[in-house]
């Protein structure tokens, strides 16, 4: 089994365990969990035994929750960096940061590849702006690593959290009817 199941079955167990007035909670926690998200945390609802409408209410909750951390964090993290940049810059000092190498032709190389995922994030980002990249990132990786790209490439906070909100309530809607119908109709519970 790996990680991210064991992940899953212990909220599942734990949905089962907790008093039904809890439940939704911990589908919240599982919902705020990079790659468990939305869509995997309202699965965990549904068997857990919630009505579809609360798990994936509460599991969107938790995913959003930790969006706006993230983009809340990135978003001071790009304001110091450009500020101090700028800061640079204006005292003569060199405006590209120190670990950057130049290499033969004057460009300076980045610190380390991009990912996969990061690369078709910023493809999706330059042909389909940010409302695109948002609402595709979520095939690629974490809604919460999107976020992060999009706030840290200068992407406006308040667009990014618009953005992402649809993309959590769409894919979120999407797997939990999608489960509770195939729960309901192929498997008959």
């Amino acid at each position: 089994m790996t990680p991210l199941q064991e992940l899953i079955v212990r909220f599942q167990e734990l949905v089962a365990q907790v008093p039904e007035i809890f439940q939704p909670f911990i589908v919240v926690l599982a919902g705020a969990v990079p790659f468990v998200e939305g869509e995997l945390a309202a699965m965990v609802g549904l068997v857990g035994g919630l009505h579809p409408a609360v798990a994936g209410v509460a599991a969107a909750t938790g995913n959003f929750l930790s969006v706006a951390l993230v983009v809340a964090f990135t978003a001071r993290a790009r304001t110091a960096v450009v500020h101090r940049s700028r800061v640079k810059a204006t005292v003569g000092g060199p405006a590209t940061p120190d670990i950057q190498a130049a290499d033969g032709f004057g460009e300076p190389e980045p610190a380390q590849p991009l990912s996969k995922g990061r690369r078709r994030v910023l493809t999706w980002l330059n042909r389909f702006g940010v409302p695109g990249a948002s609402i595709l990132g979520p095939l690629a990786i974490p809604t919460q690593f999107t976020a992060a790209i999009l706030v840290a490439g200068g992407s406006p906070r308040r667009w990014v959290l618009l953005w992402q909100a649809v993309a959590i309530v769409l894919w979120t809607t999407v797997t939990t009817v999608g489960l509770w119908l195939a729960l309901t109709h192929v498997v008959g519970v």
